[in-house]
């Protein structure tokens, strides 16, 4: 033992990873009336450490401080070293629960109807959860990451599913759609003259923001013993987790969140969500800007909204307006294709082109190859007469079991005013009954000067 300013402390050498440490404990507590210094290291000070044997960071002062601990009357256990190393990681995060085991499923209930549970609202028939939640006190200074779990329920195949932020900076949002019904929200019309609800940002409107596109796999968790084979050991649940920490807005107390899973199958998915917060004292203060311009994922299909096949013969054309003072602007674009079995768009790779004001900003053939890696969650996949599974096939940008990410595209020399976007995508034709169609989503992310 050595003491410092009066202090008695207890010195602690050890190595991790070649990194040489020396911790010295100096919490003084009070236990039975009696002062005491505490061994425990829940408040450890590094004065040394030393990274690889070539750089050394050292403390520079000691000032004493005179607090006292009273230790609470309750129970104590003992962890051992793994537990101990969990608890300091969980210690150092915020987990914001939002979801817990929550069913997504089919209800043949009237239009419109909104069913309440535990403060989650169902909608659209039980295809979406509605939940308000409250953020960190200092949610500039930090990320997010968002965390979601999926259980099949009894729903055997894999379903577009979308995690989605609702605005309040226009007069109407996707709420309204919603609440009243998708025909309350503003539309665009193709060329065919198809209507597409609620698809793209206007000056009264704001579409949904899209936080995280997942796809369910076949049947994870709900069939894993229905499919019993030999060497395939199925997983109990698929997690997704992303950084979202650009959309997520600064200047709210509470945002609503939604989680959508297209199925018609009674039981459904069972899903938890919980968006972490990552808490950097160093990061300087900044707004975010968040601006959605088009969404056409089809959140309220089973309600009567289209799905996103105007690529057919018509391109995605809007008008948006950039304001003054922002900086590091991006359009985050997420593209996923769907539909037409074989032949369809899922299955064939097709060119996505964005264009600014006439321009050419982005081009890019979405395409995935990797689904066979995620056979293991996919217990109800069909196999077929070659060997291969239906989880196994290359796709459009997804994979049953996975997220897709957005592609990221700067777009700093854009200069503030109104400017036009089109997205052009090559979709196949129909065959029949059976249709393509995309889901694009597309919003504008930035730093407010």
């Amino acid at each position: 033992k050595d003491t410092i300013q009066g202090f008695s402390c207890q010195k602690i050498t050890y190595n991790i990873f070649s990194n040489t440490y020396e911790v010295w404990y100096t919490q003084q507590v009070t236990v039975n009336g009696s002062p005491s210094i505490s061994l425990v290291p829940s408040k450890g000070l590094v004065l040394k450490y030393v990274i690889n044997g070539n750089r050394e960071v050292r403390a520079k002062n000691i000032r004493a401080t005179h607090e006292q601990i009273e230790l609470p009357s309750i129970n104590y256990y003992k962890v051992n070293d793994a537990e101990y190393a969990a608890q300091q990681i969980k210690s150092r995060y915020t987990v914001i629960p939002i979801l817990n085991h929550h069913q997504i499923n089919y209800e043949n209930l009237p239009s419109h109807m909104i069913k309440h549970m535990e403060l989650v609202e169902h909608y659209s028939k039980g295809n979406i959860l509605l939940s308000h939640v409250k953020l960190p006190n200092q949610p500039s200074k930090g990320s997010y990451f968002l965390k979601l779990t999926d259980w099949s329920n009894g729903d055997a195949y894999d379903r577009v599913g979308s995690v989605f932020l609702m605005m309040n900076d226009k007069p109407k949002s996707f709420v309204n759609a919603l609440i009243q019904n998708i025909d309350s929200v503003p539309f665009y019309t193709d060329k065919n003259s198809a209507k597409y609800q609620g698809i793209m940002a206007t000056k009264t409107y704001s579409p949904a923001v899209e936080l995280m596109r997942f796809f369910t796999p076949f049947g994870v968790g709900h069939f894993n013993k229905k499919r019993i084979i030999a060497g395939y050991n199925w997983s109990d649940s698929v997690i997704y987790k992303q950084d979202v920490t650009a959309l997520i807005p600064t200047d709210a107390e509470f945002i609503t969140i939604g989680v959508y899973i297209g199925n018609y199958d009674k039981g459904g998915h069972k899903v938890s969500l919980e968006l972490d917060f990552y808490p950097e004292p160093e990061m300087p203060e900044s707004k975010k800007y968040i601006q959605p311009l088009f969404n056409t994922v089809p959140l309220m299909e089973v309600e009567g909204q289209n799905y996103g096949k105007l690529f057919l013969t018509d391109t995605l054309k809007m008008n948006f307006e950039i304001p003054d003072s922002l900086e590091n602007l991006q359009l985050l674009y997420t593209t996923t294709g769907h539909g037409g079995w074989g032949n369809g768009d899922e299955f064939n790779p097709k060119l996505n082109e964005i264009f600014m004001d006439g321009k050419p900003l982005f081009a890019i053939t979405p395409w995935r190859t990797d689904c066979a890696t995620y056979r293991l969650h996919n217990p109800s996949s069909g196999n077929f007469p070659d060997g291969l599974s239906s989880s196994d096939l290359s796709r459009s940008n997804w994979c049953p079991g996975t997220l897709t990410p957005p592609f990221i595209i700067p777009i700093n020399k854009i200069s503030k005013g109104k400017h036009v976007l089109q997205v052009a995508i090559n979709q196949g034709k129909n065959e029949g009954t059976n249709f393509s169609h995309w889901c694009v989503t597309g919003v504008l992310v930035g730093n407010k000067k």
